[in-house]
C-alpha cells in the first residue's frame, strides 16, 4: 500500500506568537530539514516518497526544500496542507492566544468564522489521493490528521516535534496510521 509521509516542519527562526509571520528556518531548522531528508532517502526505493508538497509558510517549504531537490523532484505547493485559519476578524496579535484556547480544547469548540472540525476532515482528506509522498506541513495540521483518523476530538492529542515523520498508509479512499513521529520533549510547541 502507498505510504505517506506528514512531517512538521523544521525549527523556524521566529516563534509563532513572534511579529514575523512567517519565519523561515533557524539553523538548527536547516539541521532537522536535512536530517528528515536522510531519513527519507534512507528508505528501501519501494517506500521512498515519489512526491514532496509543503504548506505555503517558509518554514514548510525550507523543510521540505532538500528532499525534493535530493529526490530530483518539483517541490508542490498545497494550501490544503497549511496552518490553521486564524479567524478573519482576529488582529495577528491576537492569534498566540487564540492558539493557546484552542490548543486546550475540541475541535467543535474552536471560536471563529469557520468550522473547525470541517477543516481539520479536510486536511485529511486531502492526503488520501497522496501516495508515496512526503507532506510538510504544521503542528496543527499533523493534530488535525491524527485526531480525524484516531476519533480522538481534542485539538492537540500528539506534540511531534520539529521535523517529526509520521507514517501513513493509504489506499486512495483511507488512510492508516502506521507509526506516529517523534513527540516534542518538552510542552514548548
Amino acid at each position: 500500500m502507498p505510504r505517506l509521509y506528514l512531517i512538521r516542519h523544521g525549527k523556524p527562526a521566529a516563534s509563532w506568537g513572534g511579529h514575523d509571520d512567517d519565519p523561515g528556518l533557524d539553523e538548527t531548522g536547516r539541521a532537522q530539514a536535512l536530517a528528515a531528508r536522510d531519513i527519507l532517502l534512507a528508505l528501501p526505493e519501494a517506500e521512498r516518497p515519489k512526491r514532496v508538497v509543503s504548506s505555503p509558510l517558509a518554514r514548510c517549504r525550507e523543510t521540505a526544500l532538500p528532499t525534493a531537490e535530493a529526490l530530483g523532484v518539483e517541490l508542490e505547493i498545497d494550501p490544503a496542507v497549511g496552518e490553521i485559519p486564524t479567524p478573519a476578524a482576529l488582529a495577528a496579535a491576537d492569534r498566540p492566544a487564540w492558539l493557546r484556547e484552542a490548543f486546550q480544547g475540541r475541535w467543535q469548540d474552536i471560536k471563529g468564522d469557520l468550522d473547525y472540525d470541517a477543516w481539520r476532515r479536510s486536511v485529511a482528506q486531502s492526503l488520501r489521493a497522496r501516495g508515496d509522498t512526503a507532506v510538510f506541513s504544521h503542528f496543527v495540521a499533523v493534530n488535525a490528521v491524527l485526531s480525524h483518523l484516531q476519533g480522538d476530538d481534542r485539538v492537540v492529542g500528539f506534540r511531534p516535534d520539529h521535523a517529526s515523520i509520521t507514517v501513513l498508509e493509504t489506499d486512495g479512499e483511507a488512510l492508516t496510521l502506521i507509526e506516529k513521529g517523534r513527540e516534542a520533549s518538552t510542552g514548548v510547541l
